[in-house]
Parts: C-alpha cells; structure tokens; sequence
C-alpha cells in the first residue's frame, strides 16, 4: 500500500549519536539497550536494537546513527524503547546501520 506525501513526512527521522550500549539478555533475539542523543531539541532517548551479529559494543560508542524518533513508546520486556534505530537488513537477519557519511549536529532532520 502507497504512503500518500503527507503520511510519509509526518514520520520524524532523525540524526543522533549512541552514547551507551549494554547488553540485552532478556531480549528474544540478541540486542543491544542504546542511549542515544538526539540533540537539545529531541534529548536522549534509548532504544533496542537487534545489531549484534555486525557490531561490537565498542564499535557503537559515539558513532552517529539515524531513528524515528515520533513512534509511540514500545515496552520490551523491562526496557522501554523510545525511538525506532534504522537499518537495511540482510537475509540472514542481520542489520546494517543507516548513519550520515560525515560527522552532523545531532538532532538534525532526515528528509
């Protein structure tokens, strides 16, 4: 099914930086517990993110990555994530980050 223009910017993506990963033991499938900073604006907010089969923790810390950050708060497990990382992911299940190729202000709009 199509997105019509409007649906399709009312999706808020944006740039942040993770700031701490730990380990998600509870999780299902292996992941990562994400803080990430998404600027003044926006702040920090944490996700879940199943990306370990391709990254190392400390591969993660300050790198730059991009979110939804206007999806509605989702419980999992204990953790509450509160925005949606994104990737491409491969056949196997595996997630390959989508990040800016240079080093932005955090916060800053996907469009």
């Amino acid at each position: 099914m199509d997105l019509t223009w409007n649906e399709f910017e009312r999706t808020d993506m944006r740039v942040g930086t993770i700031i701490n990963i730990n380990d998600f033991p509870e999780a299902r499938k292996p992941a990562y517990q994400l803080t990430i900073d998404f600027g003044s604006e926006i702040g920090i907010r944490k996700s879940s993110a199943q990306i370990t089969k391709r990254y190392q923790k400390q591969d993660l810390i300050n790198r730059q990555i991009v979110a939804v950050v206007n999806f509605p708060k989702k419980q999992i497990g204990k953790f509450m994530s509160e925005c949606l990382v994104l990737g491409a992911v491969g056949e196997e299940g595996d997630v390959i980050l989508l990040a800016p190729d240079f080093k932005i202000e955090n916060g800053l709009r996907i469009g």
